[in-house]
């Protein structure tokens, strides 16, 4: 089955990171996405730009509307998301908890499906 790992930081946490501390915690992230690669357990891994940068796009009575950034004042922003491959919910919980990324943002772990998989 796969898994949606959602990683969610407070805005904070990254923001106190010296220079230093965030090129570790990029090279670190860069391992941990090899040994799931490794493991045949990566599908796709990906950051996410500041929030700063996302557009919202809503359609309502037709009309379609976008706006610049997710919403108004967040304390925490999406930062990345980690699709993969486990066996079950325990299996994937345990693959997220080795990432390095889990001591600076909470990780959001949900089982995916196809909308046109029969139930």
């Amino acid at each position: 089955m796969n898994y949606l790992c959602q990683i969610w930081f407070e805005t904070s946490a990254i923001e106190d990171l010296s220079e230093e501390e965030q090129q570790k915690l990029t090279m670190d992230c860069r391992a941990y996405d090899d040994g799931l690669v490794d493991r045949g357990h990566l599908i796709l891994a990906q950051a996410l730009r500041a929030p700063a940068t996302a557009k919202t796009v809503r359609t309502r009575d037709g009309k379609i509307s976008i706006t610049d950034g997710p919403f108004a004042e967040i304390k925490e922003f999406l930062g990345g998301i980690i699709l993969f491959k486990a066996e079950s919910m325990e299996e994937a919980l345990h693959i997220a908890s080795r990432s390095p990324l889990a001591r600076f943002a909470a990780l959001e772990v949900r089982p995916t499906y196809s909308i046109s998989e029969e139930d």
